[in-house]
C-alpha cells in the first residue's frame, strides 16, 4: 500500500546565531522535502541582528523565501505583496538591462512597497491602484512606467501560481495623460545643426556629426570602439552599449544590424582618429581623457555640459541627444527613403515604430538614404 505525504506549507523558523565576523545574525532554517523520502535540513543567514532589530524585521525580509520553498503548495498561506516585490527583486530584475533595473529599483523602493508592502497579494485591487496613481506627485509618463511594473509584477504572481492565473488586473488600471506627448520633440533644421555645430568644440562636434547622420542612440554612440568600424566595407559594427558607465548588451537583436558608412562620413571619423591619443583598435572611439581613456565619455554629463548649452546659445533651444535621432528620422523622410529602409536604419524592434510596408530593404537601399542624410548632415 502505498504511503501519501501530506503536502503541507512550510513556514520554516528564524533562530539567532553568532556569525563568522563574531557578529549576532538572525537565520532562517527549513527542510526540504528528499525524493526518496525524509528531509533534508536547510539555513540562509537573513542578516544582523543590529542592523534588522527585531525578528519581526527578519520574518518580512525573508517572506519571499518561502515562496521559493513551497513550489509544490504555493497558495498554502496568504502572500504580501512585499514578498511578491523581494523575489522580483531578486530573480527578475538582474536578467534586466542595467538602465531598466535603476529605475525599477526606484521605483519599488520608493513608490511600490512604501504603499503596498503589507497587502496580500489578492487585495491589491485596480480601482485601489489607480486612485494611488492619481495622488502620486509624478509626471504622467513616470506614472505609467510605475502602473507597466504592476502589471509586470502581477504576470510573475500568475507564473509563480501565487494567484490564479487569468486576466491581469493591472489592464482595468487607467493612467491619464500617459499616450500624449507634455511637448513634441524638437526636431532640427539642417541650418539649425550648423549653428549648433559652431557652438561645439571637439569631440562634441563630432559626436554630434555622427549622431545625427547614423540616429544611433546616444548609449550605443559612445560605446563604440575603433574595432566596430570596418573601413573596407564602409560598415559600422553596433556591439554593445553603455549606460552610467555600464557596458552592456544592445537594446535588441535589431539593433545590432551593421549601419552603413557613407564615404564623407568615413572621412569625419578618420579625421578624429588621427587628432585623439586614444586610436588604436581596441580604444574607445570617443575615449574620455580624464579616465585616462579607459572608458568613453558620460552621455548625459555631455548633454548637461555642451550640448544644451550650445542649443541655447544659437538660439535653437535645449538639446538633447535623443534630438539627433528624432531629426535623423525626419531627414530620412525628406530624402524619400521607404518606410522599411527607415525602419532598418532606426534600427526598431517593432515595424509598428516606423510602420511596416515593405519587406526586407536592399542594402543599397539602405546605403543610398544614409547617404542622402549624410550629404545634407555635412552640407
Amino acid at each position: 500500500m502505498l504511503r501519501r505525504t501530506r503536502n503541507t506549507y512550510q513556514n520554516g523558523w528564524i533562530e539567532k546565531q553568532v556569525s563568522t565576523n563574531l557578529e549576532l545574525a538572525f537565520v532562517y532554517r527549513w527542510r526540504e522535502r528528499r525524493p526518496e523520502g525524509g528531509y533534508t535540513k536547510r539555513a540562509q543567514t537573513i542578516g544582523l541582528v543590529s542592523e534588522l532589530k527585531t525578528e519581526a524585521n527578519a520574518r518580512r525580509a525573508i517572506e519571499h523565501r518561502k515562496l521559493q520553498i513551497n513550489p509544490d503548495n504555493p497558495q498554502g498561506q496568504a502572500v504580501t505583496f512585499g514578498a511578491l516585490v523581494n523575489r522580483y527583486i531578486e530573480e527578475e530584475l538582474p536578467e534586466l538591462r542595467h538602465s531598466t533595473v535603476d529605475s525599477y529599483r526606484s521605483y519599488l523602493e520608493n513608490y511600490v512597497k512604501p504603499k503596498w508592502e503589507s497587502y496580500p497579494v489578492l487585495a491589491v485591487r485596480p480601482f485601489a491602484v489607480e486612485e494611488w496613481l492619481k495622488r502620486l506627485e509624478l509626471a504622467p509618463k513616470t506614472k505609467g512606467h510605475i502602473h507597466n511594473l504592476m502589471r509586470v509584477l502581477f504576470n510573475c504572481a500568475m507564473r509563480w501560481e501565487l494567484i490564479d492565473i487569468g486576466e491581469n488586473p493591472m489592464k482595468l488600471v487607467r493612467v491619464r495623460g500617459v499616450s500624449k506627448r507634455a511637448e513634441e520633440p524638437l526636431v532640427l533644421t539642417i541650418e539649425q545643426f550648423h549653428c549648433l555645430l559652431k557652438e561645439l568644440e571637439e569631440p562634441f562636434r563630432t559626436m554630434a556629426i555622427l549622431d545625427l547622420a547614423t540616429g544611433l542612440r546616444c548609449s550605443e554612440l559612445l560605446a563604440l570602439k575603433w574595432c566596430d568600424i570596418v573601413w573596407e566595407d564602409l560598415t559600422i559594427l553596433v556591439r554593445r552599449a553603455i549606460v552610467d558607465g555600464v557596458v552592456s548588451d544592445v537594446k535588441t537583436k535589431y539593433s545590432k544590424a551593421g549601419m552603413p558608412l557613407d564615404p564623407a562620413l568615413a572621412e569625419v571619423l578618420l579625421r578624429w582618429q588621427g587628432r585623439t591619443p586614444f586610436n588604436r583598435a581596441p580604444d574607445w572611439v570617443f575615449a574620455s581623457p580624464f579616465k585616462a581613456g579607459t572608458m568613453p565619455w558620460h552621455g548625459w554629463g555631455i548633454q548637461l555640459r555642451h550640448l544644451a548649452p550650445a542649443g541655447i546659445r544659437a538660439g535653437i533651444g535645449r538639446v538633447g541627444w535623443h534630438t539627433f535621432r528624432h531629426t535623423f528620422r525626419s531627414l530620412l523622410d525628406e530624402t524619400g527613403a521607404p518606410m522599411k529602409v527607415q525602419q532598418e536604419l532606426m534600427r526598431h524592434a517593432d515595424i509598428r515604430t516606423t510602420m511596416n510596408v515593405y519587406g526586407k530593404a536592399m542594402d543599397d537601399s539602405k546605403r543610398q538614404a544614409h547617404s542622402k542624410v549624410v550629404r545634407l548632415v555635412l552640407s
